[in-house]
Protein backbone atom coordinates (compact mmCIF):
# COMPACT_ATOMS: atom_id res chain seq x y z
CA UNK A 1 0.00 0.00 0.00
CA UNK A 2 3.19 2.65 0.89
CA UNK A 3 4.69 1.24 -2.33
CA UNK A 4 1.38 2.48 -4.18
CA UNK A 5 0.71 5.53 -2.18
CA UNK A 6 4.15 6.94 -3.44
CA UNK A 7 3.81 5.81 -7.25
CA UNK A 8 0.51 7.97 -6.77
CA UNK A 9 2.70 10.76 -5.42
CA UNK A 10 5.70 10.42 -7.82
CA UNK A 11 4.73 13.34 -9.83
CA UNK A 12 5.30 15.92 -6.50
CA UNK A 13 8.11 14.26 -5.78
CA UNK A 14 9.99 14.48 -8.89
CA UNK A 15 9.08 18.73 -9.05
CA UNK A 16 10.58 18.96 -5.69
CA UNK A 17 13.78 16.46 -6.87
CA UNK A 18 13.54 19.10 -10.04
CA UNK A 19 13.32 22.47 -7.60
CA UNK A 20 16.21 20.98 -5.34
CA UNK A 21 18.43 20.45 -8.23
CA UNK A 22 17.89 24.02 -10.10
CA UNK A 23 18.88 25.81 -6.83
CA UNK A 24 22.30 23.38 -6.13
CA UNK A 25 23.26 24.20 -9.81
CA UNK A 26 22.55 28.09 -8.99
CA UNK A 27 24.18 28.41 -6.14
CA UNK A 28 27.46 26.41 -7.48
CA UNK A 29 27.36 28.57 -10.52
CA UNK A 30 27.42 31.67 -8.19
CA UNK A 31 29.81 30.21 -6.15
CA UNK A 32 27.61 30.14 -3.17
CA UNK A 33 27.21 27.63 -0.63
CA UNK A 34 25.60 24.87 -0.78
CA UNK A 35 25.17 23.87 2.53
CA UNK A 36 22.30 26.57 2.17
CA UNK A 37 20.46 24.70 -0.81
CA UNK A 38 20.65 21.69 1.39
CA UNK A 39 19.38 23.46 4.70
CA UNK A 40 16.57 24.47 2.58
CA UNK A 41 16.26 21.33 0.85
CA UNK A 42 15.68 19.62 4.35
CA UNK A 43 13.44 21.86 5.56
CA UNK A 44 11.00 22.05 2.58
CA UNK A 45 11.41 17.47 2.94
CA UNK A 46 10.41 17.57 6.52
CA UNK A 47 7.34 19.38 6.07
CA UNK A 48 6.44 17.40 2.88
CA UNK A 49 7.39 14.13 4.75
CA UNK A 50 4.67 15.63 7.49
CA UNK A 51 2.39 16.39 5.05
CA UNK A 52 2.57 13.53 3.37
CA UNK A 53 2.35 11.53 6.04
CA UNK A 54 -0.82 12.66 7.70
CA UNK A 55 -2.01 12.55 3.30
CA UNK A 56 -0.67 8.75 3.52
CA UNK A 57 -2.70 8.18 6.43
CA UNK A 58 -6.06 9.28 5.08
CA UNK A 59 -5.16 6.92 1.80
CA UNK A 60 -4.76 4.17 3.70
CA UNK A 61 -8.12 4.82 6.07
CA UNK A 62 -9.96 4.88 2.40
CA UNK A 63 -8.24 2.09 0.96
CA UNK A 64 -9.21 -0.28 3.61
CA UNK A 65 -12.52 0.98 3.82
CA UNK A 66 -12.99 0.40 0.13
CA UNK A 67 -11.88 -3.18 0.56
CA UNK A 68 -14.09 -3.66 3.40
CA UNK A 69 -17.05 -3.03 1.34
CA UNK A 70 -15.52 -5.25 -1.74
CA UNK A 71 -15.57 -7.91 0.83
CA UNK A 72 -18.78 -7.65 2.62
CA UNK A 73 -20.61 -7.50 -0.98
CA UNK A 74 -22.31 -4.40 0.20
CA UNK A 75 -25.05 -3.60 -2.67
CA UNK A 76 -24.71 -0.05 -1.45
CA UNK A 77 -23.42 3.13 -2.66
CA UNK A 78 -23.62 4.54 0.86
CA UNK A 79 -20.61 3.70 2.37
CA UNK A 80 -18.60 5.12 -0.52
CA UNK A 81 -15.63 7.42 0.74
CA UNK A 82 -16.27 11.77 0.15
CA UNK A 83 -14.41 12.58 -2.87
CA UNK A 84 -11.46 14.82 -2.23
CA UNK A 85 -11.47 16.51 -6.00
CA UNK A 86 -13.48 16.56 -9.07
CA UNK A 87 -11.48 13.43 -10.55
CA UNK A 88 -12.78 11.67 -7.35
CA UNK A 89 -16.08 13.01 -7.77
CA UNK A 90 -16.47 12.26 -11.52
CA UNK A 91 -15.44 8.48 -10.91
CA UNK A 92 -18.31 8.56 -7.79
CA UNK A 93 -20.90 9.36 -10.00
CA UNK A 94 -19.75 6.65 -12.37
CA UNK A 95 -19.90 4.31 -10.02
CA UNK A 96 -23.52 5.38 -8.99
CA UNK A 97 -24.32 4.72 -12.14
CA UNK A 98 -22.83 1.75 -12.82
CA UNK A 99 -24.66 0.70 -9.72
CA UNK A 100 -28.37 1.77 -10.92
CA UNK A 101 -27.57 0.21 -13.84
CA UNK A 102 -26.85 -3.07 -12.30
CA UNK A 103 -29.51 -3.20 -9.62
CA UNK A 104 -32.03 -2.41 -12.51
CA UNK A 105 -30.82 -5.19 -14.54
CA UNK A 106 -30.80 -7.56 -11.46
CA UNK A 107 -34.39 -6.32 -10.58
CA UNK A 108 -35.31 -7.70 -14.42
CA UNK A 109 -33.51 -10.54 -14.25
CA UNK A 110 -35.54 -11.07 -10.82
CA UNK A 111 -38.81 -10.40 -12.20
CA UNK A 112 -38.10 -12.59 -15.55
CA UNK A 113 -36.99 -15.24 -13.37
CA UNK A 114 -39.75 -15.03 -11.21
CA UNK A 115 -42.64 -14.67 -13.88
CA UNK A 116 -41.31 -17.85 -15.37
CA UNK A 117 -40.77 -20.32 -12.74
CA UNK A 118 -44.59 -19.06 -11.76
CA UNK A 119 -45.38 -20.20 -15.75
CA UNK A 120 -43.61 -23.27 -15.66
CA UNK A 121 -45.19 -24.10 -12.05
CA UNK A 122 -48.85 -23.78 -14.06
CA UNK A 123 -47.27 -25.67 -17.07
CA UNK A 124 -47.04 -28.26 -15.66
CA UNK A 125 -50.21 -28.85 -13.39
CA UNK A 126 -52.28 -28.18 -16.96
CA UNK A 127 -49.84 -30.98 -18.63
CA UNK A 128 -50.59 -33.17 -15.91
CA UNK A 129 -54.37 -33.63 -16.37
CA UNK A 130 -54.09 -34.73 -20.45
CA UNK A 131 -51.49 -37.32 -19.17
CA UNK A 132 -53.46 -38.52 -16.83
CA UNK A 133 -56.52 -38.76 -18.51
CA UNK A 134 -54.14 -40.63 -21.20
CA UNK A 135 -53.09 -43.24 -18.73
CA UNK A 136 -56.86 -44.18 -17.83
CA UNK A 137 -57.54 -44.34 -21.51
CA UNK A 138 -55.19 -46.91 -21.68
CA UNK A 139 -56.35 -48.94 -18.85
CA UNK A 140 -59.77 -48.87 -20.47
CA UNK A 141 -58.84 -49.84 -23.56
CA UNK A 142 -59.48 -53.40 -25.22
CA UNK A 143 -63.06 -54.23 -24.02
CA UNK A 144 -64.97 -53.27 -27.66
CA UNK A 145 -64.58 -52.58 -30.88
CA UNK A 146 -66.27 -49.65 -30.31
CA UNK A 147 -65.03 -48.05 -27.31
CA UNK A 148 -61.21 -48.75 -28.74
CA UNK A 149 -62.59 -46.03 -31.34
CA UNK A 150 -63.66 -43.97 -29.18
CA UNK A 151 -60.71 -43.71 -26.46
CA UNK A 152 -58.70 -43.64 -29.52
CA UNK A 153 -60.55 -40.20 -30.23
CA UNK A 154 -59.71 -39.41 -26.55
CA UNK A 155 -56.06 -39.84 -26.97
CA UNK A 156 -55.91 -37.98 -30.18
CA UNK A 157 -57.36 -34.95 -28.25
CA UNK A 158 -55.33 -35.34 -25.02
CA UNK A 159 -51.84 -35.39 -27.24
CA UNK A 160 -53.68 -32.40 -28.87
CA UNK A 161 -53.67 -30.66 -25.59
CA UNK A 162 -50.45 -31.87 -24.78
CA UNK A 163 -48.73 -30.25 -28.11
CA UNK A 164 -50.86 -26.85 -27.61
CA UNK A 165 -49.03 -26.91 -23.83
CA UNK A 166 -45.90 -27.05 -25.20
CA UNK A 167 -46.38 -25.01 -28.20
CA UNK A 168 -47.43 -22.32 -25.37
CA UNK A 169 -44.40 -22.86 -23.34
CA UNK A 170 -42.18 -22.52 -26.72
CA UNK A 171 -43.61 -19.12 -27.37
CA UNK A 172 -43.15 -18.23 -24.00
CA UNK A 173 -40.10 -18.52 -24.27
CA UNK A 174 -39.61 -17.13 -27.91
CA UNK A 175 -41.65 -13.74 -26.31
CA UNK A 176 -39.04 -13.24 -23.59
CA UNK A 177 -35.86 -14.01 -25.51
CA UNK A 178 -34.22 -11.17 -26.55
CA UNK A 179 -34.63 -11.96 -30.41
CA UNK A 180 -37.59 -13.33 -32.31
CA UNK A 181 -38.37 -15.11 -35.75
CA UNK A 182 -41.00 -12.62 -36.76
CA UNK A 183 -41.16 -12.78 -40.50
CA UNK A 184 -43.54 -9.89 -41.65
CA UNK A 185 -44.87 -10.82 -44.87
CA UNK A 186 -48.97 -10.44 -46.33
CA UNK A 187 -51.09 -13.28 -45.85
CA UNK A 188 -53.93 -14.56 -46.97
CA UNK A 189 -56.02 -14.23 -43.73
CA UNK A 190 -58.61 -17.85 -44.78
CA UNK A 191 -55.21 -19.69 -45.27
CA UNK A 192 -54.35 -18.53 -41.61
CA UNK A 193 -57.84 -19.12 -40.35
CA UNK A 194 -58.14 -22.66 -42.33
CA UNK A 195 -55.54 -24.49 -40.36
CA UNK A 196 -57.00 -22.98 -36.77
CA UNK A 197 -60.12 -24.78 -38.12
CA UNK A 198 -59.33 -27.93 -39.18
CA UNK A 199 -57.30 -28.57 -36.00
CA UNK A 200 -59.97 -27.87 -33.91
CA UNK A 201 -62.67 -29.42 -36.06
CA UNK A 202 -62.49 -32.85 -34.84
CA UNK A 203 -63.34 -31.69 -31.59
CA UNK A 204 -65.79 -29.88 -32.64
CA UNK A 205 -67.65 -32.64 -33.97
CA UNK A 206 -67.48 -34.73 -30.47
CA UNK A 207 -68.64 -31.99 -28.73
CA UNK A 208 -71.87 -31.76 -31.36
CA UNK A 209 -71.09 -27.80 -31.43
CA UNK A 210 -71.31 -25.99 -34.87
CA UNK A 211 -68.46 -23.96 -36.17
CA UNK A 212 -70.08 -20.99 -38.97
CA UNK A 213 -67.32 -19.91 -41.09
CA UNK A 214 -67.55 -18.26 -44.41
CA UNK A 215 -64.06 -17.32 -46.87
CA UNK A 216 -63.18 -13.86 -45.69
CA UNK A 217 -61.10 -12.53 -48.93
CA UNK A 218 -58.95 -10.58 -47.15
CA UNK A 219 -55.48 -9.93 -46.41
CA UNK A 220 -53.19 -9.22 -43.72
CA UNK A 221 -50.06 -7.72 -42.77
CA UNK A 222 -48.49 -10.14 -40.28
CA UNK A 223 -46.49 -13.31 -39.18
CA UNK A 224 -48.17 -16.37 -39.94
CA UNK A 225 -47.04 -18.44 -37.19
CA UNK A 226 -47.69 -15.87 -34.63
CA UNK A 227 -50.82 -14.85 -35.46
CA UNK A 228 -51.98 -18.66 -36.02
CA UNK A 229 -51.10 -18.97 -32.53
CA UNK A 230 -52.92 -16.82 -30.99
CA UNK A 231 -56.19 -17.63 -33.37
CA UNK A 232 -55.76 -21.40 -31.54
CA UNK A 233 -55.80 -19.99 -28.17
CA UNK A 234 -59.14 -18.36 -29.31
CA UNK A 235 -60.76 -20.98 -30.55
CA UNK A 236 -59.62 -23.32 -28.18
CA UNK A 237 -61.05 -20.96 -25.39
CA UNK A 238 -64.07 -20.79 -27.10
CA UNK A 239 -64.75 -24.40 -27.62
CA UNK A 240 -63.58 -24.66 -23.97
CA UNK A 241 -66.55 -22.54 -22.77
CA UNK A 242 -69.30 -23.42 -24.85
CA UNK A 243 -71.48 -26.44 -23.86
CA UNK A 244 -73.78 -25.78 -26.43
CA UNK A 245 -74.49 -23.76 -29.74
CA UNK A 246 -70.96 -23.10 -31.11
CA UNK A 247 -68.78 -20.42 -32.73
CA UNK A 248 -69.02 -18.20 -35.42
CA UNK A 249 -66.03 -16.54 -37.56
CA UNK A 250 -66.18 -13.63 -39.33
CA UNK A 251 -64.83 -10.32 -40.61
CA UNK A 252 -65.79 -6.69 -39.60
CA UNK A 253 -64.78 -3.83 -41.48
CA UNK A 254 -62.16 -2.44 -42.19
CA UNK A 255 -59.67 -5.94 -41.09
CA UNK A 256 -61.25 -6.87 -37.48
CA UNK A 257 -61.21 -10.50 -36.93
CA UNK A 258 -64.11 -11.79 -35.08
CA UNK A 259 -64.20 -14.83 -33.11
CA UNK A 260 -67.82 -15.23 -31.61
CA UNK A 261 -69.49 -18.13 -29.44
CA UNK A 262 -72.30 -19.15 -27.15
CA UNK A 263 -70.50 -20.26 -24.27
CA UNK A 264 -70.62 -18.74 -20.59
CA UNK A 265 -68.98 -15.63 -21.11
CA UNK A 266 -67.11 -14.00 -18.67
CA UNK A 267 -68.29 -11.31 -15.42
CA UNK A 268 -68.70 -7.63 -16.32
CA UNK A 269 -66.08 -7.07 -13.36
CA UNK A 270 -63.78 -9.67 -15.65
CA UNK A 271 -63.72 -8.14 -18.21
CA UNK A 272 -60.77 -5.35 -18.12
CA UNK A 273 -58.47 -7.85 -16.61
CA UNK A 274 -58.95 -11.06 -18.98
CA UNK A 275 -55.71 -10.53 -20.25
CA UNK A 276 -53.60 -10.28 -17.48
CA UNK A 277 -51.15 -13.21 -17.03
CA UNK A 278 -52.50 -15.37 -14.27
CA UNK A 279 -55.99 -14.24 -14.44
CA UNK A 280 -58.84 -16.42 -14.64
CA UNK A 281 -61.72 -14.87 -13.79
CA UNK A 282 -65.22 -16.51 -11.86
CA UNK A 283 -65.48 -18.89 -15.00
CA UNK A 284 -62.13 -20.09 -15.03
CA UNK A 285 -62.10 -20.87 -11.32
CA UNK A 286 -64.76 -22.90 -11.90
CA UNK A 287 -63.31 -24.57 -14.60
CA UNK A 288 -60.33 -25.76 -12.20
CA UNK A 289 -58.06 -25.96 -15.62
CA UNK A 290 -57.67 -22.47 -16.78
CA UNK A 291 -54.13 -20.91 -16.19
CA UNK A 292 -54.75 -17.71 -17.00
CA UNK A 293 -51.67 -17.80 -19.65
CA UNK A 294 -53.75 -17.79 -23.19
CA UNK A 295 -55.37 -14.85 -23.24
CA UNK A 296 -51.81 -13.38 -21.94
CA UNK A 297 -49.95 -14.38 -24.38
CA UNK A 298 -52.34 -13.64 -27.00
CA UNK A 299 -52.47 -9.97 -25.91
CA UNK A 300 -48.67 -10.14 -25.73
CA UNK A 301 -47.74 -11.34 -29.32
CA UNK A 302 -50.85 -9.45 -30.63
CA UNK A 303 -48.72 -5.77 -29.32
CA UNK A 304 -45.34 -7.15 -30.81
CA UNK A 305 -46.97 -8.03 -34.64
CA UNK A 306 -49.02 -4.36 -34.00
CA UNK A 307 -52.47 -6.22 -34.07
CA UNK A 308 -54.93 -5.60 -30.69
CA UNK A 309 -57.47 -7.79 -29.03
CA UNK A 310 -59.79 -7.13 -26.92
CA UNK A 311 -63.16 -9.26 -25.60
CA UNK A 312 -66.54 -8.52 -24.46
CA UNK A 313 -69.79 -10.18 -23.94
CA UNK A 314 -71.86 -11.00 -26.90
CA UNK A 315 -75.90 -9.84 -26.39
CA UNK A 316 -77.79 -13.27 -25.81
CA UNK A 317 -74.96 -14.87 -24.35
CA UNK A 318 -71.41 -15.97 -24.83
CA UNK A 319 -68.14 -13.95 -25.99
CA UNK A 320 -66.75 -12.08 -28.66
CA UNK A 321 -63.10 -11.78 -29.10
CA UNK A 322 -62.01 -9.19 -31.97
CA UNK A 323 -58.83 -9.17 -33.15
CA UNK A 324 -57.83 -5.28 -34.76
CA UNK A 325 -55.74 -6.65 -37.95
CA UNK A 326 -55.39 -3.47 -39.48
CA UNK A 327 -52.02 -2.67 -39.14
CA UNK A 328 -50.23 0.80 -39.01
CA UNK A 329 -46.24 1.55 -39.51
CA UNK A 330 -45.22 -2.23 -40.28
CA UNK A 331 -42.51 -2.78 -42.71
CA UNK A 332 -42.64 -5.53 -44.90
CA UNK A 333 -39.48 -8.08 -45.14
Amino acid sequence: MLWDYIRSRRVTIAVWAIVCAVFAAVFALYSLPLKAVLYGAAVSGFFGLTAAAVDFLYYRRKRLRLKKLADEIIYTIDGLPSPLNGVEADYCELVKILYENMRRAEDEMSEKYSDMTEYYTIWAHQIKTPIAAMGLILQEAGQSEELNRELNRELADNLQRIEQYAEMVMCYLRLYSDSTDFVIKEYDLDGIVRQAVRKFSRQFIRKKLSLTYEPLQKTVLTDEKWLLFVIEQVISNAMKYTKTGGAEIYCEEPLTLCIRDTGIGAAPEDLPRLFEKGYTGCNGRLDKKASGIGLYLCKRICAKLGHNISAENAEGGGMIIRINLDTINTELE
